[in-house]
């Protein structure tokens, strides 16, 4: 008799004086034996235990009165795999606005200060700098004979502060300019029926002052940095690496978890790429500068509850619809190659091959014969 063969009597005399519960405990714990474990780590899905199954061993694999020791429910689901990156709640970020005009700062606002269409950002020689809403910079002299989309923003603005006479288009008519005087009058400023560069500054909306870079009695020359602003809605800033683009895709739709755990709507507004300067003897790198803003009014509600504070985004990185799924740690690795998993069946187990798809959240869907929903399948302690 071999050495072999005499444990295995030693182990079968052991269970025949065994309960019998206890018998199929320890049947099942030698077949457990052949079962080599694997741990690997599964991308969004945290760790788990994969057990590699033995093909061989006959009637060691399961059967009646010897199931797993749990089990677990197979779902039907929306399976999502989010990724969450740490950002900051505040106004978005801040454009620095450099001066066109000489002279000399007589006024300038202070931080926190709010200017819509119309109102002066700072004046200069006691003479206001008009915020003016529209996407194209002024980079010209504006006067009777100029034609252009920049023409046509003014004009805009000026209806749309009440002044008319004039057809909003691309021409500078004579009618624009006694519009532009009318203005000029009502703000002081000398009745010339032309618009200086540098006396009005164009940006997307209202804008909040986020910091001032100059001071009252300063001297103001072409080119010098006045202030910083940002958009007046509060907004997230964080910033992903350049290969995550597909993530910060504009109009994209995130979850942002606020300070006090709850999950507001959120939509990406911008995306840039951008060079961040090498800081404490860390080389400069190229990031994406990302800004989330609400996507509704409970969210802007909820963010305006707050003035400045760290948050999450929670981006949807793989979505599955109605889809199958288990706990990861369900999953076996077939010596013969790809996954199954242990059905339990009444009073039988059997392994069944699958195949996998998404892995999130702990879980992962599966396909295979005779899987559907409700399926009971074995998860190793």
């Amino acid at each position: 008799m071999s050495s072999g063969e005499q444990v295995l009597d030693v182990q079968d005399a052991q269970d025949a004086q065994a309960p019998p519960g206890e018998r199929r405990g320890r049947r099942r714990e030698r077949r457990v034996r052949k079962i080599t474990i694997t741990v690997f780590v599964l991308v969004a899905a945290g760790t788990a235990a994969v057990a590699t199954l033995d093909p061989g061993g006959g009637d060691d694999g399961p059967g009646a009165g010897d199931l797993p020791p749990r089990t677990a429910e197979v779902r039907r689901q929306t399976l999502k795999d989010i990724r969450s990156e740490d950002g900051k709640l505040g106004y978005g970020t801040a454009v620095s606005l450099s001066g066109r005009l000489p002279g000399t700062f007589t006024r300038l606002p202070k931080a926190g200060t709010e200017v819509s269409r119309g109102q002066a950002l700072y004046t200069v020689d006691n003479r206001p700098v008009v915020l003016m809403y529209g996407t194209l910079p002024a980079y010209r002299l504006l006067r009777e004979g100029v034609e252009g989309p920049d023409v046509k923003q003014l004009e805009a603005n000026l209806a749309a502060l009440g002044y008319t006479g004039f057809t909003v288009d691309e021409e500078y008519s004579g009618y624009t300019a006694r519009a532009v005087e009318r203005w000029q009058e009502d703000l002081g400023l000398p009745e010339t029926g032309t618009v200086e560069l540098g006396r009005v500054v164009f940006t997307a909306g209202a804008v909040r002052i986020d910091g001032v870079e100059a001071a009252a009695g300063d001297e103001a020359a072409p080119g010098q940095k006045v202030l910083a602003y940002t958009s007046t809605g509060k907004a997230v800033t964080l910033e992903l690496g350049t290969d995550d683009q597909h993530l910060a895709a504009k109009g994209r739709k995130v979850g942002v978890r606020l300070p006090d755990s709850s999950t507001v709507n959120g939509r990406v507004t911008e995306a840039t790429t951008v060079l961040k300067p090498a800081e404490q003897g860390q080389e400069a790198k190229t990031v994406l500068a990302v800004v989330v803003a609400p996507a509704d009014a409970k969210a802007r509600k909820a963010a305006g509850a707050y003035g400045q504070a760290g948050v999450h985004v929670d981006f949807t990185s793989g979505e599955r619809a109605n889809v199958l799924t288990v706990p990861v740690a369900a999953l076996l690795a077939l010596a013969e190659g790809g996954f199954g998993v242990e059905v339990v069946r009444g009073r039988e187990a059997v392994y069944v091959p699958v195949t996998t798809g998404l892995f999130a959240g702990g879980r992962v869907e599966i396909a295979g014969d005779g899987i559907t929903e409700g399926t009971r399948v074995g998860v190793p302690k």
